[in-house]
């Protein structure tokens, strides 16, 4: 299960936000793009960027989350947190997670760190136990 199939199946049901924080693995921080580890990187995720240098402006912040989204292509609107990095701080969000927010603003799933705790098809699981609390009781 990818995320963009989470996308595609739930879409009309669930509102999808990406939001694109402060960089994971920057050409001038923890960088993976070099070596053994920055091979495999490449080999095995190919989609990943190992060339970004980490954003000193919202507007090269935007410019990498442009490039984040065209390469991943889950068809999810990115929307960028801004530099005071509030949204990542909020969410521990760093590197990646995956959360599902209920209608009253409460967090119903959150998924560890990612890459290991990157997983759709948990948070596929997460949505399916939702939308069915939603469903009204059978007469």
């Amino acid at each position: 299960m990818r995320l963009h199939d989470l996308y595609q199946r739930y879409h009309h049901q669930v509102e999808f936000l990406s939001v694109y924080i402060r960089e994971a693995h920057p050409v001038d921080g923890w960088w993976l793009g070099k070596g053994l580890l920055g091979r495999l990187v490449k080999r095995f995720s190919p989609k990943a960027s190992t060339d970004l240098h980490d954003p000193t402006t919202i507007e090269e912040r935007r410019a990498a989350a442009g490039q984040c989204q065209d390469s991943l292509a889950y068809g999810i609107r990115t929307y960028v947190d801004e530099m005071d990095d509030a949204v990542n701080k909020a969410y521990a969000a760093w590197p990646t997670r995956l959360y599902l927010i209920g209608e009253n603003g409460r967090v119903e799933y959150a998924a560890g760190l990612g890459p290991y705790d990157f997983w759709p098809s948990k948070l596929q699981r997460a949505i399916e136990q939702h939308l069915a609390q939603k469903e009204p009781a059978a007469a």
